[in-house]
């Protein structure tokens, strides 16, 4: 049996399950996004969702790094990771924490948390891949500035399924969900702050073609809206099926999305399209001649 074909069997309920994204619009108020997130994950919990993710910047969503370094904590200081694994443990459900903004010494982790239905942390992921672009209406972004990337992809085993977490800007690097396919992931997360304008040209195609190119669920919770520290986000949490079906997609406003999932689909796509076992080594090599 191969690490993919595992990942269809290991940890997973058999039969149907609900799964949720929580979309939010973070503002500047730690307490105030703390609040949100979980009433919106305790309406998840409440509609029968067990397996719940909050977006990227779920605690806060603040440009200005003087201002973000005053708010932040460590992970193990952090109230709004306690308070979702109090929520966790008592309702019985996995919650996914997409991103917290986490201090890290002198730098900051864009840190993924998921939190087992036991409230016990299963794993955490460090952003790895930092979005520092100019982009044609004017706005630029320097992730690296305040962030500091990780280097570790987990695949985490959960009621629900074996969950490759990735975040956000991750999504433009396809050996990455690739490489979590191959290690066993069946479903396939990249909750995100996407902005509006890359959002409305690529989210969605993204978005399928991960769920794709490697027979997985995707499930991408979102910011959505004019933030307080004045960013526009996208919004458009959407969950994907193996075969590319779009099973439920938000609007830009907050809210709980939910789909059922059934993770029999995982081993009908690959069996159909089986290009995880057809993955083989080559060399790349520049050939022709440059023109004059």
């Amino acid at each position: 049996m191969t690490d993919a074909e595992a990942g269809v069997a290991g940890g997973a309920r058999a039969g149907t399950v609900t799964v949720a994204c929580v979309q939010m619009r973070s503002g500047r108020d730690p307490a105030a996004n703390r609040d949100a997130a979980l009433r919106m994950i305790a309406e998840a919990a409440d509609a029968g969702a067990t397996y719940i993710q909050t977006p990227e910047m779920t605690g806060l969503v603040e440009r200005r790094r003087d201002s973000l370094m005053e708010k932040i904590f460590t992970q193990d200081e952090d109230p709004l990771i306690a308070a979702a694994q109090e929520l966790a443990r008592r309702r019985r459900v996995t919650v996914h924490l997409g991103s917290l903004a986490v201090r890290n010494g002198e730098r900051v982790a864009n840190r993924a948390v998921v939190i087992g239905d036991d409230g016990e942390i299963l794993a955490t992921y460090d952003k790895i891949h930092l979005f520092d672009v100019d982009l044609p209406n004017g706005e630029s972004w320097r992730e690296s500035r305040t962030y500091s990337g990780g280097d570790v992809a987990p695949v985490v085993a959960t009621p629900v399924g074996a969950i490759g977490v990735t975040i956000c800007y991750d999504l433009r690097f396809p050996y990455l969900y690739r490489a979590l396919a191959g290690a066993g992931a069946t479903i396939l997360t990249a909750p995100a702050c996407f902005t509006r304008q890359t959002g409305a040209a690529h989210w969605s195609v993204l978005q399928r073609a991960r769920a794709i190119e490697n027979g997985a669920f995707v499930i991408s919770a979102a910011q959505g809206g004019e933030h307080e520290d004045g960013r526009v986000t996208y919004g458009h949490s959407i969950i994907v099926d193996p075969w590319g079906q779009v099973l439920a997609e938000a609007g830009e406003e907050p809210g709980v999305l939910l789909a059922q999932i059934d993770l029999a689909a995982v081993a009908q796509a690959r069996q159909r399209i089986p290009s995880l076992t057809h993955t083989r080594p080559f060399t790349v090599r520049r050939a022709g001649r440059a023109g004059d």
